[in-house]
């Protein structure tokens, strides 16, 4: 699958396509002759997070795939003159191929979240796509001894996708740290997804979405896990990417990429 990368935002290019291209794409690659291929699907944090963590920014840049979650990089991307079609969430794209994994005969391994919601989210998935073939999960819960024994047991199991529901950087630094030796088509972080899909979390509302207000919605769902977070990344993402977004605008180099001490 060639690369065609059409817009970038502090240091990340993302390939500027639609869900049902990202969709297409991932299959092309499940497809392809067998090879590991990692999907990123990058939000403000993210942007924010790489300049604080060389490893994570590495992971996030060798991407095969890189597609805009959250409203407000589609918008700083489109204010700052650059075409980008829509956002593509990582639940989203999650569900489109689960809906056609069992149809296009792909198997699927499941790691992350907790025991209780894998097992629920195995079990769902199940039942509303009978023909899919589910190769293995487990949970997201493990020490650093466990890593090289966890990537053997995929690789064995030879899924078509793995998608991994763990927490920002360390799901991007993992699949990359792995890639070659799990030897998937398609290896994809979807963050909480795992819980949404099986049931433990409510996502919000479609017009909160659609207003980019996704994050204020998981806010005050759990405030006193994300607030310092989102206060912190969300401040930040908006001094960079307008500075971003004047340079571009004014035809201007956007502003270095920096890694913060």
């Amino acid at each position: 699958m060639s690369r065609t990368a059409t817009a970038e935002l502090m240091g990340l290019a993302f390939d500027a396509v639609p869900m049902d291209a990202a969709v297409a794409r991932c299959l092309d690659l499940c497809r392809a002759p067998r090879s590991s291929h990692t999907v990123i699907t990058a939000n403000a944090a993210h942007l924010c997070m790489m300049r604080r963590d060389p490893e994570l920014a590495r992971a996030c840049k060798e991407s095969h795939l890189t597609l805009a979650d959250g409203m407000s990089v589609v918008w700083a991307l489109r204010a700052s003159g650059q075409r980008i079609p829509e956002r593509v969430t990582g639940v989203d794209l999650m569900a489109r191929l689960l809906a056609v994994a069992g149809k296009q005969g792909l198997r699927v391994y499941f790691l992350g979240a907790r025991i209780e919601v894998v097992t629920a989210l195995v079990n769902g998935t199940k039942a509303q796509y009978p023909d899919i073939e589910i190769v293995g999960f487990r949970d997201g819960y493990f020490d650093a001894d466990a890593h090289l024994g966890i990537v053997e047991h995929i690789r064995a199991a030879k899924p078509d996708i793995l998608f991994v529901g763990m927490p920002s950087p360390f799901k991007e630094t993992w699949c990359e740290r792995h890639r070659q030796r799990l030897d998937v088509p398609i290896i994809i972080g979807v963050g909480g997804s795992f819980d949404v899909l099986a049931g433990f979390i409510k996502r919000a509302p479609q017009a909160l979405q659609s207003m980019g207000l996704e994050w204020l919605w998981r806010l005050l769902m759990e405030p006193r896990r994300l607030c310092k977070r989102y206060v912190m990344n969300n401040s930040e993402f908006v001094w960079r990417a307008g500075r971003e977004i004047v340079a571009r605008r004014w035809g201007r180099s956007p502003p270095p990429m920096v890694q913060s001490e």
